[in-house]
């Protein structure tokens, strides 16, 4: 019988896991298939305070991690492939293999959407990103790509006009899902250009390791060009990693957690933190804080049941 049981191992599990272990609850961490989060796929982080001269994403989870050892956490390899909430002790299937414990803590985060390119997949954090906020910094003066046509990719083209000498926004359709003040807004912006039906067949390195350029391809003429592009951010959407708990714990229609105030889910003992319930941050320091939020109501939780 665990105290309490972590899902994922980013930024928020991470977290959590320091501030329980150090509680003396000795918890399990599961690393997910993604072990250390979206952190695990970024370069240079440099808005995580505390390191004046930036971090490497992978070597930030990673000292987080040994952190949490430090204090007694388990962390476990594999993943979560089915789960009974529906009473306490709640009852988690890693990889075949059922653990018990009193309290959770659902961290398990959202993986971008991608277009699923073998040359974009090659080139993910050295030029093709999912997060404007994290990484536009490093695009100041230089010629920027943006694809998606919700709010989303709206709201990262015009953060990113901000650093980029051009943004270019390329859409499939020549109609967009954003919201009417999302896409007005853009469309006011000067620094933003447009490419509608519109989709990328082939992501280019040029040999650098780094993105020099894309391949554009015209949906309705099937007319194929080479830009220079510097930067290229896939705004198309997040998919929340709450499989296991569908049906078991309330969910937004898009599958992320609603959170019940504070850290709490629907489900008494069930806790969220970082990616997995919010949608709109998405930040290394929000997770993080989400997780130390979700490890004190765990504690308190545990504490005034006497364990």
């Amino acid at each position: 019988m665990q105290k309490v049981v972590i899902i994922g191992s980013g930024c928020a599990g991470n977290t959590a896991a320091v501030y329980t272990a150090r509680a003396g609850l000795k918890p399990i961490v599961v690393a997910g298939n993604e072990p250390g989060g979206q952190l695990s796929l970024t370069t240079e982080v440099e808005n995580f305070p505390g390191f004046p001269e930036g971090i490497q994403g992978p070597e930030l989870v990673e000292n987080m991690k040994k952190q949490a050892q430090r204090f007694g956490a388990d962390y476990r390899h594999g993943n979560v492939i089915e789960a009974d909430l529906s009473k306490r002790p709640f009852r988690i299937n890693l990889d075949g293999e059922w653990i018990e414990t009193r309290t959770l803590i659902i961290a398990s985060g959202a993986r971008a959407k991608w277009l699923d390119l073998p040359s974009e997949q090659k080139l993910i954090g050295h030029g093709v990103s999912s997060c404007a906020t994290c990484d536009g910094f490093f695009y100041r003066e230089k010629e920027i790509m943006v694809i998606g046509g919700g709010d989303t990719a709206m709201e990262e083209a015009n953060f990113l006009t901000r650093f980029g000498k051009r943004v270019t926004l390329v859409h499939r359709r020549d109609e967009f899902r954003a919201s009417k003040i999302m896409f007005d807004r853009a469309k006011a912006n000067p620094k933003i250009d447009w490419l509608t039906n519109t989709v990328i067949d082939e992501v280019m390195d040029g040999g650098t390791g780094l993105v020099t350029a894309v391949t554009l391809r015209n949906l309705l003429t099937s007319e194929t060009w080479v830009r220079d592009v510097d930067g290229l951010f896939v705004a198309i959407g997040h998919i929340p990693n709450t499989k296991p708990f569908v049906g078991q714990i309330d969910l937004d229609p898009d599958g992320y957690i609603l959170s019940k105030g504070g850290a709490r889910t629907s489900v008494e003992g069930v806790f969220h933190a970082g990616d997995v319930q919010d949608r709109v941050y998405r930040q290394a320091i929000t997770a993080a804080g989400a997780g130390c939020m979700a490890a004190i109501e765990a504690e308190r939780m545990l504490e005034h049941e006497g364990h």
